[in-house]
């Protein structure tokens, strides 16, 4: 690992500071933070494993805040983070035998269909509208693949969570946000107690990412509640869209190289 000064560290924060805003309304902030800590010197895998460290700290950080105004069922959601928690487990355990390629192909294909659908839908208001299923139905599906992929990947996986509580739960989208984060919260370290086990986390520079990312989480999470939908829907639509480019923009990404291949 390359070494990282003070301004580095410096910059590391503040971007930090953006990333833990944006993660706690909308997720994505990964997709702020990995390419900062590439960029800083440190290897993808040592990327991937530290950034888990700030997003753990960040989603606690919005959870807190949520719990602490009754946003959270906390009868039913724990179970829910129970599964996602093992969920992240089980991705961080798998991340060597998924094919790459399909996450590359999938995920900017759902984020692009996470976007239209908050843009598009009239139904997606603070009030709680009428559940598709039952929470067990829900508890053994969504936190499962959402836990799984935040586990083997990441990015986006707060805008998949925040979809299903509104899609399939009906909860509205403050409540949904608060629920997410708790379960973005458990995926996440879930993955992160595999990725520390092995040594793939540089602590120092994680830590002092942490702090910065658990204060933008507090000035996001209030924002969300104090202005609800009214900032919560357009910060999905934006930043579910800019996670899908940034996505297909990447020379690896097989849409990009199919193509390339055509022209």
């Amino acid at each position: 690992m390359a070494s990282i000064g003070l301004d580095g560290m410096a910059a590391l924060a503040a971007i930090s500071l953006l990333a833990g805003f944006v993660d706690s309304i909308a997720g994505g902030g990964g997709l702020i933070t990995v390419p900062a800590l590439l960029i800083a010197g440190l290897d993808p895998a040592q990327a991937i494993a530290t950034n888990k460290v700030q997003g753990s700290f960040a989603a606690a950080s919005a959870t807190y805040t949520f719990g602490r105004k009754g946003l959270i069922a906390w009868s039913s959601a724990w179970r829910f983070a129970l599964v996602a928690f093992f969920s992240g487990v089980a991705g961080a355990l798998c991340v060597r035998f998924l094919p790459k390629p399909i996450l590359d192909g999938l995920i900017p294909v759902l984020l692009i269909a996470i976007a239209l659908f908050f843009a598009l839908s009239p139904k997606v208001r603070n009030e709680d509208a009428h559940a598709r299923m039952t929470a067990f139905t829900f508890g053994l599906t969504a936190p499962v693949a959402v836990g799984f992929y935040d586990g083997i990947f990441g990015p986006g996986a707060g805008s998949f969570y925040m979809l299903a509580f509104v899609t399939l739960l009906g909860y509205g989208v403050i409540r949904a946000t608060a629920h997410t984060k708790l379960l973005n919260l458990c995926s996440n370290l879930g993955s992160l107690f595999l990725y520390a086990a092995t040594g793939s986390v540089v602590w120092p520079v994680g830590l002092v990412m942490a702090l910065a990312s658990f204060l933008g989480a507090q000035i996001g999470s209030r924002l969300a509640m104090q202005h609800g939908a009214k900032v919560i829907r357009p910060l999905l639509v934006v930043v579910s869209s800019l996670m899908a480019l940034k996505l297909l923009l990447d020379p690896s990404n097989p849409w990009r190289q199919g193509l390339e291949a055509l022209f």
